[in-house]
């Protein structure tokens, strides 16, 4: 079974809904509303999974804002806030190998994002604001 075909039955078995698949690239979007997903991209890329969630477009960052997204970042159990090439858009971005990927690790990676929203609530509250 190919890397591709296994990652959707994961997701099937993390109750997420599969929006969106582009087979040839391999890529899926999904969501689940309970958990915090809304049009995740899951990339498959050679022997990683690229997860991306799209969090908030933004029109500048300060120093300190970007200093608090990296403090931030020290804390989440997986994945980590970043930006986009232009900047402007903050991004929910983990890896994961391909090779090994189970149902515990892809949920655990999912869980991690939504426990970075919750525990960073105020911090990208205050970053939608300025927006």
């Amino acid at each position: 079974m190919s890397h591709y075909n296994q990652l959707k039955g994961l997701i099937q078995e993390l109750d997420c809904e599969i929006l969106n698949e582009i087979p040839e690239e391999e890529i899926l979007i999904i969501s689940n509303e309970d958990r915090g997903i809304h049009q995740m991209i899951l990339d498959c890329e050679d022997d990683l999974l690229i997860i991306e969630q799209k969090l908030l477009q933004l029109k500048s960052l300060s120093v300190q804002e970007c200093q608090e997204l990296l403090k931030a970042n020290r804390y989440l159990l997986f994945g980590a806030f970043v930006l986009d090439e232009s900047g402007e858009q903050l991004i929910y971005r983990d890896t994961l190998e391909l090779e090994n990927l189970d149902l515990n690790e892809l949920e655990g990676s999912i869980n991690s994002l939504t426990l970075a929203l919750v525990e960073n609530f105020e911090l990208i509250e205050r970053l939608a604001k300025t927006a």
